[in-house]
């Protein structure tokens, strides 16, 4: 899998600079390209056809599923809860580091275009709290996403909020955006099993 863009929403304080960083966007990139399809091809192939229509395209559950993995092989906590939003309804984070009592966040987009907004505000509010240090989400590109289940939170559709988030007021922490894409795609290939996620059917 390619990473084909990053964008970095916040970045204060001077984390960026600092070896735990530098560490954790390398565990990041390691994840991201680890994940295949098929399963032990060497790379990441989408079955050719497009997600919009009922039991076409592909799912991305899998996808994240072994991304996650790979993270968990490197230390990551999978789906943590964090005291971010005042009543506790934030929802678990799909991946974190522990980094010395304050945290980093790792949420991989399997939701609509509005799951995608409420990661991103809640990995905000976690660095407006003082509860995270940063945070990545990572979506599919425009690219990837139509052959994806159809409405799958993407680059392109979060790109015209960039602003807001990055006009926040942190004291610390960066956040950012990870555009992924496949490395290609074939009729050969096994279509990637769909759940709920997008608008879905089992």
């Amino acid at each position: 899998m390619k990473i084909m863009r990053k964008e970095r929403l916040i970045d204060v304080g001077g984390f960026s600079a600092t070896e735990q960083w530098i560490v954790t966007e390398k565990e990041i990139e390691q994840a991201i390209h680890s994940v295949q399809w098929p399963p032990g091809s060497g790379s990441f192939t989408l079955y050719d056809e497009s997600g919009k229509k009922r039991g076409q395209g592909n799912g991305v559950k899998p996808i994240k599923e072994e991304c996650m993995e790979e993270l968990r092989s490197l230390g990551w906590a999978l789906q943590t809860a964090l005291d971010i939003a005042t009543l506790k309804r934030a929802g678990a984070i799909d991946a974190t580091r522990d980094l010395g009592g304050r945290y980093f966040a790792l949420e991989w987009e399997t939701g609509n275009i509005s799951s995608s907004h409420r990661a991103l505000n809640k990995m905000a509010l976690g660095l407006i709290k003082g509860v995270l240090v940063g945070g990545v989400l990572i979506v599919p590109t425009r690219e990837m996403y139509k052959y994806l289940t159809d409405r799958v939170g993407n680059f392109a559709e979060l790109e015209p909020y960039f602003s807001l988030w990055g006009a926040l007021r942190v004291q610390y922490g960066l956040l950012e955006v990870v555009a992924i894409e496949h490395d290609g795609v074939s009729r050969t290939v096994p279509r990637i099993p769909k759940g709920t996620e997008g608008r879905a059917l089992q």
